[in-house]
């Protein structure tokens, strides 16, 4: 199964070589991202990224010297994660690359096992999280998608997994700041922009834009039910641009002096739409009506293999600790889903490490990587 899925990638590989790919031949990719998740993504990443070094994750959360008996993926997991400014999925990623490195099988195929069980431990650590699950699933796709690594010596093929997995995870570690160099150039001088909730991804490109001298200013909803949204205006009074901190319930009354919307994600699904923190598709569903745009800032490891269909085909996340000023009767319903879901209708372009896409481009670029 796993030599002609690979052979079925090479070919795909050559024949992308020879000829246009679909996306440039419809023009949905604004800026042209890589075809796959190979050394041209890297590439990119560096050239997106003035003067930054791949290799700069920072030494004090390296991986403690290999020690097969003791080692647990999920406590190499939880390691890395102790980082605040790794996400959950580069950490993941992080962690499947010491598995490979401490792996003490002695065939390829006894060590894609133990991969992927490493993988399935990691996803069941939190099944809410698509970020997680998406990255782990990218990961195991990109470290095997050769069948060379079925011919060659186990030592030799094993070295090359560890190499690629440790490429994957200096990419996307340094994601974060490809996207906000591409985004940047979005905002314009003087412009108000609105954002929901707290997003590291977000908060890079606020940051960078105004390191580079544009002027602009943030409006932040509040972010109930666990105020997120006053977390991220915290943490905007350092990036020394004026800020507005609004109810939930006024970004209608304040749409109509807003320039644009800037969302990150939880995760980038199939048809282009987003899943975000509670309150985002209403956003959006304003914005869309008062012909605003709508930008969505997401890494590449948060694109999903998921399809939802309305709000209530998606995994149940509720949200925690939801308190009301006054008491509620026990009689009485409260909705308590986290997150929701944002049709592609209602968005207008995403940046991505991979390049600034349009919501219908995303499908393809799932092909991509997934297949």
């Amino acid at each position: 199964m796993w030599r002609s899925a690979s052979l079925i990638l090479e070919q795909q590989e050559q024949n992308k070589a020879n000829g246009l790919s679909r996306m440039e031949e419809t023009g949905d990719v604004i800026q042209r991202p890589p075809t796959s998740v190979t050394s041209d993504w890297l590439a990119q990443a560096k050239a997106a990224v003035p003067n930054a070094n791949l290799d700069d994750v920072p030494s004090k959360y390296h991986a403690p010297p290999p020690d097969a008996l003791s080692f647990s993926v999920i406590d190499e997991f939880n390691n890395w994660r102790s980082n605040p400014e790794l996400a959950e999925a580069v950490a993941a990623i992080k962690a499947l690359t010491a598995v490979i490195k401490r792996s003490q099988a002695t065939t390829m195929m006894e060590l894609e096992i133990e991969l992927k069980k490493a993988s399935d431990s990691l996803k069941a650590w939190d099944e809410t999280s698509i970020s997680l699950s998406a990255g782990c699933d990218l990961f195991t796709r990109y470290v095997t998608r050769t069948s060379a690594l079925e011919y060659e010596d186990f030592s030799a093929g094993k070295s090359r997994l560890i190499e690629r997995g440790e490429r994957f995870g200096e990419i996307s570690f340094k994601a974060r700041k490809t996207i906000a160099m591409l985004g940047q150039d979005f905002l314009q001088d003087g412009s108000t922009i609105l954002v929901h909730g707290f997003s590291r991804v977000v908060l890079a490109l606020l940051r960078m834009a105004a390191s580079n001298g544009k002027h602009f200013s943030v409006v932040c909803t509040e972010g109930r039910p666990d105020n997120r949204g006053i977390e991220m205006s915290k943490e905007l009074v350092g990036v020394g641009v004026p800020i507005k901190l609004i109810l939930d319930s006024a970004v209608a009354y304040t749409m109509e002096k807003i320039d644009m919307v800037l969302f990150g994600a939880d995760g980038v699904v199939e048809s282009g739409g987003i899943i975000n923190m509670i309150g985002t598709y209403q956003v959006a569903l304003v914005a869309h009506n008062m012909n605003k745009p709508v930008y969505v800032a997401a890494e590449s490891y948060k694109f999903a293999r998921l399809y939802p269909l309305d709000q209530r085909d998606m995994s149940p996340v509720p949200c925690k600790n939801i308190k009301f000023e006054v008491p509620v009767p026990k009689s009485v319903e409260v909705e308590s889903s986290a997150r929701d879901y944002t049709p592609p209708q209602y968005l207008t372009l995403l940046f991505t490490d991979l390049g600034v896409l349009t919501p219908s481009a995303v499908s393809d670029e799932l092909i991509q990587l997934y297949l």
